[in-house]
């Protein structure tokens, strides 16, 4: 099938899902299309035990090391310890377990420290189309 033929087809769904008040809707996010729980039966879906279970909220150092990884990538684990003045070994890792960032290569400096990227599930999670989408950093705020 073609390209514009298949673009149009989903435009169309997305269409009838908005205007038949059905119980998913079709969401453009991470480049492409998902359909999603509507919010307004969040309540019903729980209550039938198929939501994905939950994980705990991403901590602050967490939340820090992935908008470093976010605004600067590729970067290494040193580049985002000197950015924020401390380790950030053990949040790396939980981001990394959940998929939101992954290795991307090594730097071409002596000893070729690993560097790292956001993954689709980042841009999905977070609601974001592309990374074009983050907000823009104002004066003095991080990463520098």
């Amino acid at each position: 099938m073609p390209l514009d033929t298949t673009k149009e087809a989903l435009r169309l769904l997305e269409r009838e899902c908005d205007t038949a008040r059905r119980g998913f809707t079709m969401c453009l996010v991470a480049g492409g299309y998902r359909m999603m729980t509507r919010p307004e039966y969040a309540g019903a879906i729980r209550r039938l035990g198929k939501e994905e279970k939950q994980l705990p909220p991403l901590s602050r150092a967490a939340l820090e090391v992935v908008a470093i990884i976010a605004y600067k990538q590729p970067v290494t684990r040193a580049e985002i310890d000197n950015i924020r003045g401390v380790s950030s070994e053990s949040a790396l890792r939980t981001l990394l377990d959940r998929g939101l960032v992954e290795e991307a290569g090594r730097k071409p400096v002596i000893g070729r420290p690993l560097l790292y990227s956001t993954t689709p599930e980042f841009l999905l999670r977070f609601g974001l189309l592309s990374l074009a989408d983050l907000p823009p950093l104002g004066a003095g705020e991080v990463p520098a």
